[in-house]
C-alpha cells in the first residue's frame, strides 16, 4: 500500500528564488561580465580594423605622405575612391578573372570531391593508404605548390614530356607565357590542391546519411541514382552549401600559388583581384584606393555568405 503512495515535492525557497526575475537579471549580468573580455577582443580584432579601413578608404592617404593613418583626414576625398573604382576597367577585369576561376574550379573540385567521397564509402584494399595520399595536396603550402606547378609547366617540363610521349610529336608549349594556357595551368593547380578539402567535407556529409533509409530504399527496389537523388542529396544539402561557400570565398583570395606561377601575367592575363590589390598596394602605394577595393570585395563576400546561410536555414526549416 505504501508503494502506491507518491510524495509531493514541496518547492524549497532557493528553488523559487532561482527562477525569480531578479535572479534571471543577475544571471544575465553575470553572463555579460564573463563574455565582456571576449567581446572587447572581437571589437579590436574585427570591428576596429574595419572602421579604420573605411576611414582610410575616404582619403588619398599613402605611407609616402609622412603622416600616420589616423592623420589621413588631411587628404580627405569623400567617396572619390569609390567613384574611381567604378570606372577602373583593370579592377573589373581582375574581378572577372576571379569569377572565371571560381566558376570553373569550384564545380570541378565539387564533382571530383563528391565522386571520390562516394568511392571511399565502400571498402577496398588499401583504402587507408589511398585516403592518406588523397589528403597530401591540401597539406602542401600554397607557395610550394605554386613553385612545383611553375616547374611542371615549363616548356621543357614534365607536362610537355608526357604530352610528347602520348602524341608521338615533340611539344614545347610555353604554358605560362600564353594568356590562355597560363590561366588553364593556374586552374589545374587550384583544382589539384583543393579537391581533397572538398572530398573531406563531402565524405563527412556522406557518413552522416542514415543507413537505414538507404537500406529501406534498396529493399523497395530503388536504383543507386534514385537513392542518391532522393535520400543522400537532400541530407547533404547543408554540407554541400558550406563546402561551396568555403571554396567560393577561398577562390576570391587566391594569391600564393598564382603569383608564384605567373605573377599575374603574361601582362595581366591571370591577374585576379588579390593580385591586383597586391600590385596597387606595393607598386602604386595608393592605400586609400586599396582600402576602397577591399571594402567592396568584403561586401561581395558578405552577400555570398548571407545567401548561403539563408539557403541553409530554408533547407533546415
Amino acid at each position: 500500500m505504501n508503494a502506491l503512495v507518491t510524495e509531493e515535492k514541496i518547492p524549497l525557497a532557493h528553488d523559487l528564488a532561482s527562477t525569480s526575475p531578479r535572479a534571471e537579471d543577475g544571471g544575465r549580468r553575470l553572463g555579460f561580465l564573463l563574455t565582456l573580455p571576449a567581446q572587447i577582443l572581437v571589437l579590436f580584432i574585427a570591428v576596429f580594423p574595419l572602421l579604420m579601413q573605411l576611414y582610410i578608404s575616404l582619403t588619398d592617404w599613402s605611407p609616402l605622405d609622412g603622416v600616420s593613418w589616423w592623420q589621413a583626414y588631411g587628404s580627405w576625398n569623400s567617396f572619390a575612391n569609390y567613384t574611381d573604382l567604378m570606372g577602373d576597367t583593370r579592377f573589373w577585369n581582375a574581378l572577372g578573372r576571379t569569377a572565371l576561376v571560381m566558376a570553373i574550379c569550384v564545380p570541378a573540385e565539387f564533382l571530383l570531391g563528391l565522386g571520390l567521397a562516394i568511392l571511399f564509402m565502400d571498402d577496398f584494399a588499401g583504402k587507408r593508404v589511398f585516403y592518406s595520399i588523397m589528403l597530401i595536396p591540401m597539406m602542401v603550402v600554397p607557395a610550394v605548390a605554386g613553385y612545383m606547378f611553375f616547374m611542371l609547366f615549363q616548356s621543357g617540363g614534365p607536362i610537355n614530356d608526357i604530352l610528347s610521349t602520348l602524341t608521338g610529336q615533340p611539344i614545347t608549349l610555353a604554358w605560362l607565357s600564353n594568356p590562355t594556357t597560363a590561366m588553364i595551368a593556374v586552374m589545374i593547380a587550384d583544382i589539384w590542391q583543393w579537391t581533397p578539402l572538398m572530398f573531406l567535407i563531402l565524405l563527412a556529409g556522406l557518413v552522416g546519411v542514415p543507413e537505414d533509409q538507404v537500406k529501406a530504399a534498396t529493399l523497395l527496389g530503388a536504383s543507386w541514382w534514385q537513392r542518391f537523388r532522393t535520400i543522400v542529396l537532400p541530407k547533404m544539402k547543408t554540407i554541400i552549401i558550406i563546402a561551396l561557400a568555403i571554396r567560393v570565398i577561398e577562390n576570391f583570395k587566391i594569391f600564393d600559388t598564382l603569383y608564384i606561377m605567373t605573377g599575374g601575367g603574361p601582362g595581366v592575363a591571370t591577374e585576379t583581384i588579390s593580385v591586383y590589390i597586391y600590385k596597387v598596394t606595393q607598386n602604386d602605394l595608393i592605400w586609400g584606393y586599396v582600402a576602397a577595393i577591399a571594402l567592396v570585395i568584403l561586401i561581395v563576400l558578405s552577400i555570398v555568405v548571407s545567401l548561403a546561410i539563408s539557403r541553409m536555414n530554408r533547407k533546415e526549416a
